[in-house]
């Protein structure tokens, strides 16, 4: 497949720096400095070159960690639709992102009225099946309201990497600013607990190497989960089933729009 633009999918509930991680890290019955997931999501995903549409599994590994100036934040994504036009045919998708937190650094509690802190970060997004690369520079305000596990903002330069089509890649492009807001909403009905996370992103418009444009584009990717293990008398925020909804306008930089609920089985250790 040869995309003219790849996403940034972020499909963490634990996807936040400048407080977001240590929040989620600190949001189960004990403390932890680390969480680790395992997604299996199941939906109709639709090949925006060809615009036909086929089940496709997407298999996602994640991991969440604190360290000394922040946090950090990977995760891995394998999608097979089962069909042969070369389009998510076990392909792999992952995106590392390293926050350095302000309040951390300077060893000051930058907060104040709505605000948790400040950071910035620096990025990185990879595609195999494209051979696409992207570099993500970006900063971050973490905002703290009430209720909220996390909701932050984040202002990113993307940055195309990859060789252009010469070298195999997608066209390159210019590149482009990026806003992402993402966060982790816990509620309960009676003794079930749930939680919507998940993140929207805009895209700007940029051009290719050959001079076309390449409209802006919105993901947006809200969860909605429920916490089956804590259900059944096991252990809290351990698996987790719902869905995702994923709305992608101009996706993969075509004029396709995109709906999808997907399946959602969640893994935590």
């Amino acid at each position: 497949m040869i995309a003219p633009i790849a996403p940034l999918r972020r499909t963490a509930a634990a996807w936040g720096a400048g407080g977001g991680v240590a929040a989620v890290l600190l949001a189960g019955p004990g403390v932890a400095m680390a969480q680790t997931e395992a997604h299996f999501q199941y939906g109709s995903h639709t090949n925006p070159f060809t615009e036909t549409t086929s089940g496709t599994v997407i298999l996602t590994m994640q991991h969440a960690s604190m360290w000394k100036f922040g946090d950090n934040f990977f995760f891995v994504d394998f999608l097979d639709d089962g069909g042969d036009d070369g389009f998510n045919e076990m392909d792999a998708y992952g995106e590392w992102y390293s926050n350095f937190s302000l309040g951390k650094i300077t060893g000051r509690d930058l907060g104040f009225g709505p605000f948790a802190d400040f950071g910035v970060f620096a990025g990185v997004a990879l595609g195999t099946d494209a051979n696409f690369r992207q570099w993500l520079p970006g900063a971050r305000i973490a905002w703290k309201l009430p209720r909220f596990i996390f909701l932050n903002t984040d202002l990113m330069y993307g940055i195309d990497g990859g060789k252009g089509v010469d070298g195999g890649s997608p066209p390159e492009l210019d590149g482009r600013f990026v806003l992402d807001v993402n966060g982790l909403l816990p509620f309960n009905l009676g003794s079930l607990a749930f939680s919507i996370t998940g993140h929207a992103e805009y895209q700007g418009a940029t051009t290719d190497e050959f001079g076309n444009d390449v409209p802006s584009s919105i993901l947006a990717q809200p969860q909605l989960r429920w916490d089956v293990g804590q259900a059944v008398g096991g252990s809290a925020n351990g698996l987790h089933a719902g869905i995702e909804y994923q709305y992608w306008s101009n996706k993969l930089g075509t004029e396709v729009d995109e709906n999808v609920i997907q399946l959602l089985v969640v893994w935590g250790f």
